[in-house]
């Protein structure tokens, strides 16, 4: 081994390893700015408020004597408030969830060119690619921190208004607590997997324009479009390839014993449209002329 060998490994690791800690240092910060935001705060509140205000219009209505319409996993709040968890995310899913992924995904990167930081970001030692996956790995957390608040405050309003226990899956069988906690949080798994292809859009879209509002609006809309097409019968062979297809999959881990294909399937499915979107939105930005 000559001595440039010798010398240039260590000199290469190094590198490596302050390329890892720019990361990370840039990573902490885009966490510490988004959960400071007001914006961000206010819409973890708005979906805790799912879960709280479905447990409390429930309570008022057995108490009032009316009720019994709707879901059965509606009236099985009423005998173990631990479902209110699953009911919040039920309600969440099709619309309150992608409304707030689609407003933090959106705002990547064209918030950053709408506040004129976008430069200052790519002048200091970051990277655009780097940059970009920093951005998706803070939106892939406030994922798992929005569907975390819905099931973490549905359990706490549930436990509040009803009595809990014994939970009984789906399927019929009864599990003890410890075990529907795990499942709850594997829920929660699912879900975040759920809106990460979403978010993945958002970032490809955020990297097209420098109007935040319209990436945000853009991302929302397409959520919603990929809805109403896979609700569309005469559609059933397009529903396999949208990204929402799988998102009410996670009943099935209230089974048993779980149904871990669907699981495989969503996560897949999301990967895909991760290494897709994400991929177009790397090639869009590495030649994106930045202005402010």
């Amino acid at each position: 081994m000559s001595l440039d060998d010798r010398t240039s490994a260590p000199a290469v690791a190094t590198g490596r390893s302050n390329s890892v800690a720019r990361f990370w240092n840039l990573f902490r910060s885009e966490i510490r700015v988004l959960f400071r935001r007001g914006r961000t705060i206010a819409m973890l509140a708005a979906l805790a408020a799912v879960p709280v205000l479905i447990a409390i219009a429930i309570r008022l209505s057995s108490s009032g004597g009316g009720g019994g319409g709707g879901p059965a996993f509606l009236a099985r709040i009423t005998e173990n408030g631990l479902f209110v968890s699953l009911t919040g995310l039920a309600v969440a899913i099709p619309l309150f969830l992608p409304l707030t992924v689609g407003v933090v995904a959106g705002d990547t990167i064209a918030g950053e060119a709408n506040l004129g930081t976008l430069r200052y970001l790519l002048i200091s030692p970051a990277g655009r690619i780097r940059l970009l996956l920093v951005k998706f790995a803070g939106a892939a957390v406030f994922c798992a921190a929005a569907t975390l608040v819905i099931v973490l405050a549905g359990a706490a309003i549930g436990a509040a208004l009803f009595p809990i226990g014994p939970v009984t899956l789906l399927s019929g069988d009864t599990v003890g607590i410890g075990d529907y906690a795990i499942r709850a949080l594997l829920m929660a798994a699912y879900v975040t997997i759920s809106m990460l292809g979403l978010s993945a859009i958002g970032l490809f879209i955020s990297t097209l324009t420098t109007v935040p509002v319209g990436a945000m609006a853009t991302t929302v809309v397409l959520a919603a479009l990929a809805q109403i097409l896979g609700a569309i019968p005469q559609l059933d062979w397009l529903h396999p390839f949208l990204f929402s297809d799988r998102w009410l999959g996670f009943a099935d881990i209230m089974r048993q014993p779980i149904a871990w294909q669907s699981f495989q399937d969503n996560t897949l499915t999301q990967a895909v449209y991760i290494v897709v979107f994400g991929g177009a939105a790397m090639l869009r930005f590495r030649s994106k002329d930045v202005l402010s």
